[in-house]
């Protein structure tokens, strides 16, 4: 995974600029030895604003940028000059990036549309000059405003891919395979596990120029949730699909029973994700003949009943032999664009973007993305405190 450029998952440390300070100043000339006081303000700092952009699909640009700063503000001057502001600056990320707080875990932001700006880190106010504090009581006034302290914060950035529907399934299920025959995405495909070792999207095309997006992850096995395999790492790609697919090979020794172990895996990593609209797809039915299929789909619908779930519509597939493959997007579209799952979709979907996130389990993706500890910036980097005190008289 080290030499794969599809990353999802960076960590920064990004710092705000401080606001610069305000002159304390009185001016002094051969015509005018009691001008008064005349020190500008303070610059304000820059800030760090996240921003979408439809261009980059993945964080692979941000892989290797460890630290963010922006400016400082300048100081005020004499003359009633004002420090200038400081540059503020803006890091892309891809549609669907969610960014969390690196010690506590805590939700901060998402970014979901091209050119949406967040404001992550304000920077500081500049200080007031003695000019703004003069009155008629006090009209040679001998201090001025420090500016504000910069701000800093360890942040993780999640991308989350969007698409219309996840396929979920163990490996060797045929997702890929079944991506590649409905879309021109061109996904690994072999007969060995996990063979799919990043998230693949593709557009499906549907009637009338209408199409869909699919998303593919890993594949999941039992204990995904817990760490085993590439289960984890992967999963928060499915938490913004609107419907999610099943897909179960149809040689499978009891299909029901992988079904719920998927459906478990899903359930201990977000429970939200129960809610959402379900299909099951048996693949691989070109091995199976149609007296075969007949068995098994009655036997299907018995075993969904007697393990009391819910109802969710079957659809026996073979990407292969391109068998029931328009049927399956008819089932699709149908679900995708039923009533209830668009009002799902508006209900759910801050439930499962904006939770915070589960520091049980950082330990584990910190292993998973190959990083240390927290970085931060050696101490010389952070300018000196007196910059905050008051100043002197300008000689």
């Amino acid at each position: 995974m080290a030499e794969s450029n599809f990353v999802d998952y960076v960590r920064i440390y990004c710092r705000s600029g401080k606001g610069g300070r305000g002159s304390m100043h009185l001016r002094h000339v051969k015509y005018n030895p009691n001008g008064g006081p005349d020190g500008g303000d303070g610059g304000d700092g820059g800030s760090i604003i996240l921003r979408g952009n439809h261009n980059y699909w993945t964080l692979l640009h941000l892989k290797y940028q460890r630290h963010v700063f922006a400016e400082h503000g300048g100081n005020g001057g004499k003359d009633k000059c004002h420090g200038t502001k400081g540059k503020d600056q803006y890091i892309d990320v891809p549609c669907g990036t969610v960014v969390y707080d690196a010690e506590t875990g805590k939700y901060i932001c998402d970014v979901t549309d091209d050119g949406q700006e967040v404001v992550l880190l304000k920077g500081g106010r500049g200080g007031l000059g003695n000019y703004q504090f003069r009155t008629s009581t006090n009209q040679t006034p001998r201090f001025a405003q420090p500016g504000e302290p910069m701000q800093e914060m360890t942040i993780i950035l999640e991308l989350k891919l969007l698409a219309d529907v996840g396929l979920v399934g163990f490996p060797n299920a045929g997702k890929s395979t079944l991506l590649s025959a409905l879309s021109s995405a061109r996904p690994k495909i072999a007969n060995y596990p996990f063979t799919t070792l990043e998230p693949s999207l593709g557009i499906v095309g549907y009637h009338d120029r209408q199409s869909f997006v699919m998303a593919d992850i890993p594949g999941i096995i039992e204990g995904a949730s817990e760490g085993k395999g590439l289960g984890l790492r992967f999963l928060r790609h499915i938490e913004r699909n609107s419907l999610l697919l099943f897909m179960v090979p149809g040689d499978t020794d009891d299909i029901v029973r992988e079904y719920q172990i998927l459906l478990n895996e899903l359930r201990n990593f977000n429970p939200d994700m129960l809610d959402k609209h379900r299909v099951l797809a048996v693949t691989k039915c070109d091995l199976l003949d149609d007296e075969l299929i007949e068995m098994l789909s009655q036997q299907l619908h018995r075993d969904i009943e007697q393990a009391k779930m819910d109802d969710i519509p079957v659809v026996f597939i073979s990407s292969v032999a391109n068998k029931n493959l328009d049927k399956l997007k008819d089932v699709l579209w149908k679900e995708l664009n039923s009533e209830s799952n668009k009002l799902q979709s508006i209900t759910a979907d801050d439930r499962l973007v904006h939770r915070d996130k589960d520091m049980s389990s950082f330990a584990m993706e910190l292993e998973a993305e190959g990083e240390d500890e927290i970085i931060f910036v050696d101490d010389e980097d952070i300018e000196d405190l007196d910059d905050y005190e008051l100043v002197d008289v300008d000689e």
